[in-house]
């Protein structure tokens, strides 16, 4: 009796509480259900015209043609009316001419595919995929800003590096040594046309990596130009690359022009045998004399020789193979891509750009030019000969320099094989760019 008098009684408390707790939300629901059923009779309301309307605003054709004051892109810059339409459009043109030298020619492709890709990602509008949280902004903030892609590419190359054909014949490393004049001479030109004329409005540092792209190494490019210039970075890093890939276009013409046909013709002798443990302790060497001389160089230095150790050593084959392979194929990959972010529409086609593309060829044609006379020279005082042509490879793009001297000496003398002999000046000037990079960023630092 008493529990069924409980019972009755706290069923009684349930049931006014509710009927309290719903009159004084009532009012609330209310208005809530008002707001809904005016949202829903809004667009309700709309018809088809204005539905396809709202939905074309949406689209990329809508934003190419009808750019706006004030529009950001993923970083919080402001892009001009020029760039959200125009600009896009011609930008789109030029990652098809990346894709088209890729793919019909055949210049590069494992670098020109990603970059030019990654240009074409970055000028969809609306995407906003450089920014930090977009699909090639985060590409570019986990590897490029902070160095470490470059720094992993040279670990790869120099797993690939065989140093046997500069230690049979040291003397070559002078000519890798000799290139890298292009890289000073261009920071001495540049840094006197931004001085004296009006072409150019390029601070020291802007100048120093700059100048690089002659050394035609794009992963020491991205490195210096991170630390230098980082605002430079997508036209220098895409105007290394692109001198990279043009190597067969450039080189020889300026090789024809300072040779003579006898001089193209002459036949090297054949190199000797270089002993295992010759190779074994290079890389040591080279980074013990980076450590006490030019410790700026040993990030580049560092990675480089020890892909090469673990290469020599004979005993970490699955590592140096991950290294030549895996590892340098997916780097190429998210490199490509992060370099292409820069290819954004405002950040490419401003004046700046056409200045780079020009003092960058120039610094890599003088390059070209100081390897071949340089060995020019070596021919006249050397007891063996040696043929000029191999000087051209000084340049550090492994190994498509040294391919290029190999088709021209065919060319001029067939059977004449000169690509061992120009695999010494190419692997030279990878450690010569390096070595270049080091003391531009010791001076300015």
């Amino acid at each position: 009796m008493k529990k069924g008098f409980v019972a009755a009684l706290l069923l009684f408390f349930a049931l006014f509480a509710g009927q309290a707790v719903a009159s004084e939300h009532a009012p609330a629901a209310h208005a809530v259900e008002q707001t809904h059923d005016a949202a829903h009779s809004e667009t309700h309301d709309k018809g088809m015209f204005e539905l396809l309307s709202s939905f074309y605003k949406t689209t990329g054709i809508y934003a190419f043609t009808n750019p706006k004051e004030g529009v950001v892109n993923g970083e919080g810059e402001e892009v001009s009316t020029f760039h959200q339409s125009w600009g896009r459009i011609i930008m789109i043109g030029i990652t098809l001419i990346l894709f088209y030298l890729a793919i019909a020619k055949g210049f590069e492709p494992l670098l020109l595919i990603p970059i030019g890709f990654g240009g074409l990602l970055a000028n969809i509008p609306m995407a906003n995929m450089t920014g930090d949280h977009g699909f090639l902004g985060v590409i570019y903030n986990a590897g490029i800003a902070n160095e470490f892609f470059p720094l992993l590419i040279f670990m790869g190359v120099g797993a690939m590096t065989d140093f046997g054909p500069m230690l049979a014949n040291p003397k070559t490393a002078l000519l890798g040594g000799a290139a890298q004049f292009g890289i000073f001479g261009t920071l001495v030109g540049a840094a006197a046309l931004s001085q004296f004329t009006p072409l150019f409005d390029f601070t020291l540092q802007d100048c120093a990596a700059i100048s690089i792209i002659g050394g035609a190494d794009g992963p020491t490019s991205i490195f210096i130009a991170t630390k230098l210039a980082p605002d430079l970075l997508g036209a220098i890093a895409v105007a290394a690359y692109s001198y990279m890939a043009l190597v067969p276009v450039i080189q020889p013409p300026i090789m024809k022009a300072l040779t003579s046909k006898a001089e193209r013709v002459i036949v090297m002798k054949q190199q000797r045998k270089v002993h295992r443990l010759e190779k074994l302790f290079l890389p040591l060497i080279v980074l013990g004399l980076s450590i006490l001389l030019l410790p700026e160089s040993t990030p580049l230095i560092g990675a480089f020789a020890f892909g090469n150790f673990a290469k020599e050593s004979g005993v970490v084959d699955r590592l140096s193979d991950t290294m030549q392979n895996a590892l340098i194929n997916i780097v190429t990959i998210l490199l490509g891509l992060g370099v292409g972010s820069k290819l954004a529409a405002e950040k490419f086609l401003v004046g700046d750009t056409m200045g780079i593309l020009i003092l960058g060829l120039v610094a890599f044609s003088v390059g070209t030019a100081a390897g071949v006379l340089m060995a020019k020279l070596m021919n006249r005082l050397s007891s063996e000969p040696i043929n000029p042509l191999i000087g051209a490879a000084g340049v550090s793009a492994v190994p498509m320099a040294a391919r290029v001297v190999n088709k021209v000496g065919m060319d001029e003398k067939p059977g004449n094989i000169l690509l061992m002999h120009a695999m010494g000046p190419n692997v030279a000037g990878v450690i010569g760019s390096a070595v270049a990079a080091g003391v531009l960023i010791s001076i300015f630092n």
